[in-house]
């Protein structure tokens, strides 16, 4: 495995700090959080490292959770609507302070439809992600280098483009409506998870 990636089983060590700011991803048996288990939670404080915690159906994880309800650190996603519902089924918390890249992107972004993580690495960064693992057996009792590889890949960048699309929004002023929708992200989760995932309710 590659040095800087580290795979734990069931939990973080109690010792592990992240700073101010921590990007998080997960993994999944597929994407329906009600019905899709928990594999995998994959984070990074943005030096380059990245630590993965593994599940096998059994979600105490005492020092995850309190990172993830740590109201000092803010917790960087892609997508965070899945990942928060997806935490809040399987580890029964609720994530807070969010930021989340593809809102950020969809918000200030508004002259393209590409808001994927691997259109937002290349077009900002510069950097080419494989997908090719995206879709393979999570649950696995041992994952593949491959499968470790991709997944590490999906936090290493959320912190740079934390900070140009912060920019973005700053500079079309924006960065106060996109903090309101990271706020209702929570509320969101827990709508997906109560069989409100496509129905408008602010609709007539």
């Amino acid at each position: 495995m590659n040095d800087k990636i580290t795979l734990h089983r069931g939990d973080l060590p109690p010792d592990l700090s992240f700073g101010s700011i921590v990007a998080i991803d997960t993994e999944t048996m597929g994407l329906r959080p009600e019905r899709d288990r928990l594999c995998l939670v994959q984070l990074s404080s943005g030096d380059g490292t990245v630590h993965l915690v593994q599940f096998n159906n059994h979600f105490d994880a005492p020092n995850l959770k309190r990172l993830l309800t740590d109201p000092s650190v803010v917790k960087l996603f892609h997508f965070a609507r899945f990942d928060v519902a997806v935490l809040k089924a399987y580890l029964g918390v609720d994530v807070n302070p969010i930021w989340c890249t593809k809102i950020a992107s969809k918000l200030v972004r508004t002259f393209t439809d590409r808001h994927g993580l691997k259109d937002l690495v290349r077009e900002l960064l510069g950097v080419e992600l494989s997908k090719q693992q995206q879709s393979s057996d999570w649950g696995a009792p041992e994952l593949t280098e491959a499968q470790l590889e991709y997944a590490a890949s999906d936090v290493l960048h959320l912190h740079a483009l934390k900070t140009k699309l912060t920019e973005m929004l700053v500079r079309e002023g924006r960065m106060d409506h996109a903090e309101a929708c990271f706020r209702f992200l929570p509320t969101r989760g827990w709508l997906d998870l109560h069989g409100y995932e496509d129905a408008d309710i602010f609709a007539h």
